[in-house]
């Protein structure tokens, strides 16, 4: 089980933190993947737009490769038992323990104005989203880690204190790889759906906005470890810059193996061409985020055929809902007939 909130545009980070592994998951595992709108309305205070973005964000991720017929693709707002665990959860949650997470601590930061109890309680309704359906594996990017530690404190509170294993403990699943963390062009953190855009690749940029933002990414002074001054003197460095390792990092993403091999031979000889280096990431982005683009685009204008992906996922993950909400009630003593 995993959700994306339907807040900006889904980015690069997004696809190989989470959407790869919901497409290479669904002829495996009975999976749940969901529209976040509940948790959008944490920071969000303009809805005028949310329907569009539920929209998008549904579309992208269908044209990333996920297929609404294998899986249950909903919309978190249509299944609301959700809220109903949430509310349970809530009395398993302390608020001293959520003040102290840092994406609470992020979010203050960016929104001052507006630190409403929904921000604060944003984990107890992760865990929600994740505990009704009962979920083992949560394909998530590295960043979300600690959230889903959160998840399984309560899903250990609660099997303690009401008795029973009715919640397994949910683990990050990433078929045995290091979690993906998608670092921003500007070598500065991950690429974000809301901050320093120029430094994010988004899975509906156009192809020259692509190539623009490669071509202004920040690399190295030199050409690499073994660069030469003016006077012939050798420069050695002992560690590649970050700006650099992160532009290897993002050509491994879309570029075949041999051509990463050659451009760190070139940036260990010293003879690397960054710009070069940048052209082919940014063809090999081109390559890569268009047709996803191009197929999102169609798709998000096919109301019909998403009312009808909507409508279906809401009455698959319904069905694990309620069979949840019911042996959560009955653990905490609610059934009184």
């Amino acid at each position: 089980m995993s959700g994306i909130r339907p807040t900006g545009f889904l980015h690069l980070g997004n696809y190989f933190g989470a959407v790869r592994n919901y497409v290479r998951m669904q002829d495996q595992y009975t999976c749940y993947f969901m529209v976040a709108d509940w948790h959008a309305l944490t920071t969000m205070t303009d809805t005028k737009e949310l329907a569009t973005q539920v929209r998008r964000v549904m579309a992208e991720n269908i044209a990333c490769g996920l297929d609404p017929d294998k899986v249950a693709f909903f919309c978190q707002s249509h299944v609301p038992e959700t809220a109903e665990l949430y509310l349970f959860l809530n009395m398993l949650a302390y608020v001293g323990e959520l003040q102290k997470t840092p994406t609470f601590k992020d979010k203050v930061r960016l929104q001052p104005e507006n630190v409403n109890a929904g921000l604060l309680t944003y984990p107890v309704l992760q865990a929600a989203d994740i505990l009704l359906h009962r979920a083992t594996l949560v394909p998530v990017g590295k960043d979300q880690e600690q959230h889903l530690e959160i998840a399984r404190d309560y899903a250990h509170r609660f099997n303690t204190r009401y008795g029973g294993e009715l919640f397994p403990e949910p683990y990050a699943f990433n078929f045995g790889e290091s979690l993906a963390r998608v670092p921003s062009l500007d070598g500065a953190g991950k690429m974000s759906k809301s901050e320093n855009q120029m430094a994010t690749l988004y899975l509906s940029d156009g192809d020259e906005t692509i190539r623009k933002k490669i071509m202004k990414a920040k690399t190295d002074s030199g050409s690499g470890p073994a660069s030469r001054t003016a006077e012939g003197a050798v420069l050695v460095q002992e560690k590649m810059p970050d700006a650099v390792a992160n532009l290897f990092q993002l050509l491994r993403l879309v570029a075949p193996a041999e051509t990463v091999t050659a451009f760190e031979t070139d940036y260990a000889a010293g003879t690397i061409r960054y710009g070069d280096m940048k052209k082919t990431l940014a063809e090999g982005m081109v390559n890569f985020i268009r047709p996803i683009r191009e197929k999102a685009e169609a798709i998000q204008n096919d109301i019909p055929y998403l009312r009808r992906v909507m409508e279906q996922g809401a009455a698959k993950a319904r069905v694990s809902a309620q069979a949840t909400i019911k042996l959560a009630q009955e653990a905490m003593g609610l059934k009184y007939y």
